[in-house]
């Protein structure tokens, strides 16, 4: 169905059904039967960075459990897969939960109108009962975990449900995706240990700042439309001084990730593991850096690649957990 005033690029994805910024050639558009493809596209699973950004805190907050103790088990490895599992499918019932609650605003946004509500593919009921339906599949694979664990996953509900609305009352709405998105640095350790400490809350917040970078980057696309209809980002709050305000989170978030590799690991840590574990949190920058260097605050196009580049920086930090375990 075309959109009034849309571009020829969004009326070629409307009478298909693909939604303008997915991924090119991704495997829903190819091979996923034609019947699932606007559940598909509901869940973001045509655009899995989403996917990775909210699994990989969850795969910090294990490792860096794992280091803390010294321990590894079998049951750690089904931690991390269990967090992979549930983060597609979370992630794809928050989108959901996300694309009911914006359908209206979603129409009047040019990159986000030809998604499965607004666009005509499903109906506000088939999205409530298809959010529903992965909500349970991922509460059957919670209920794996330590109870502490499964208390955490249920109270991370509330900040999902906030997040939709919290650009219509806030300029800091990536704040509240951060909270979101971040919560599984906090499940992970709990699932690996049976408790909390202050480490994995520190890691939280570095997650937080990282999401408060790459969603702020994310958001460039979409300020003039935002402007239009009255949505609240960080993008508009900044303007000018967006730069500056990334690399305040950029420093944040390496310097905290940094000070959790100290927490977890001291005292008594290998002194090459610890320097090793270092590593993971100057990786990490390193690349954020690089963003930085190649962003453009007029090319949307640039924004969104290197958006999308932060599912590499989210995972450099691992390979240096991984190898400082083994140390």
């Amino acid at each position: 169905m075309t959109q009034p005033g849309a571009t020829p690029e969004q009326e070629t994805t409307g009478s298909t059904g693909q939604v303008a910024d997915a991924v090119k050639g991704n495997w829903v558009d190819r091979l996923a039967p034609a019947w699932s493809r606007p559940y598909l596209r509901l869940s973001r699973a045509d655009r899995p960075i989403g996917t990775w950004l909210l699994l990989l805190p969850c795969w910090w907050g294990l490792m860096l459990a794992m280091l803390s103790d010294g321990r590894a088990s079998f049951y750690d490895l089904w931690i991390g897969v269990g967090c992979a599992i549930g983060a597609f499918l979370m992630r794809g019932a928050g989108c959901t939960w996300n694309d009911i609650s914006d359908r209206k605003i979603d129409a009047s946004v040019a990159r986000t109108r030809s998604r499965p509500i607004p666009s005509g593919q499903v109906t506000t009921k088939q999205a409530v009962a298809w959010m529903v339906i992965q909500s349970l599949v991922a509460f059957v694979i919670l209920l794996t975990f330590p109870p502490f664990a499964i208390g955490l996953g249920i109270l991370s509900l509330a900040p999902v449900a906030i997040y939709p609305f919290a650009k219509r009352f806030t300029w800091w709405p990536q704040v509240f995706l951060g909270l979101a998105f971040n919560w599984g640095a906090l499940l992970a350790w709990a699932a690996h240990t049976g408790s909390l400490s202050w480490p994995p809350i520190v890691l939280y917040i570095a997650g937080i700042a990282w999401t408060l970078f790459y969603d702020t980057i994310y958001a460039l696309q979409d300020k003039e439309d935002d402007a239009l209809i009255g949505v609240k980002s960080t993008a508009r709050l900044f303007e000018e001084r967006t730069p500056q305000w990334l690399r305040r989170f950029l420093i944040a978030s390496v310097a905290l990730m940094a000070f959790v590799v100290l927490g977890a690991m001291l005292p008594g840590a290998n002194p090459l593991a610890l320097v090793i574990a270092l590593a993971g949190p100057w990786a990490f920058g390193w690349h954020m850096a690089w963003q930085m260097r190649r962003l453009d605050m007029e090319d949307h196009d640039r924004q969104l690649m290197l958006f999308r580049s932060n599912r590499d920086a989210g995972l450099l930090p691992l390979p240096f957990f991984a190898v400082a375990m083994m140390v």
